[in-house]
Parts: structure tokens; C-alpha cells; sequence
């Protein structure tokens, strides 16, 4: 496990203490976890733009077009 100096102004430390304290938790392992979800959501947003890179709207269109154009079944309306 690492340490990490952090510097925050006093009106974000006051409520992350807020917060820490309302959760139950301790401010280290609110900020873990906030990081956490936020590297989460980076990493996330990284392998979406990959994935997204390789597809291709052509091929997109071709498997769209073999769906058949039925009216939705009376039980997935909602």
C-alpha cells in the first residue's frame, strides 16, 4: 500500500470528513473508493472508445437489415 500527501482546500476536506462520517467510513477509505470509481469509469470509458473503433457502421447496417420488420410481440410493449 502506498501513501499519498494530498492537498485540498478546507471546504472539500470538510465535506469529504461529512461524508466519511455519515457513510461510517474513514476519510482514507472514502477517498479510496473514490478514486477507485473514478479510475472505474476512466478505464471503462477507454475500452468503449476501443471496442467502438473497430466496429463499423456498414456492418452495422448489413446485420440490422436481415431483422424482419414484424410488429413487436404484445408482451415486450410496454
Amino acid at each position: 500500500m502506498s501513501t499519498l500527501s494530498l492537498r485540498l482546500p478546507d471546504s472539500l476536506h470538510k465535506q469529504i470528513r461529512r461524508l466519511a462520517k455519515r457513510d461510517g467510513v474513514s476519510i482514507n477509505q472514502l477517498i479510496a473508493s473514490a478514486a477507485a470509481e473514478k479510475v472505474a469509469a476512466l478505464l471503462t470509458e477507454d475500452y468503449l472508445r476501443e471496442r467502438a473503433s473497430r466496429g463499423s457502421r456498414e456492418r452495422f447496417g448489413a446485420v440490422l437489415a436481415k431483422v424482419p420488420a414484424v410488429p413487436p410481440d404484445p408482451d415486450d410493449v410496454v
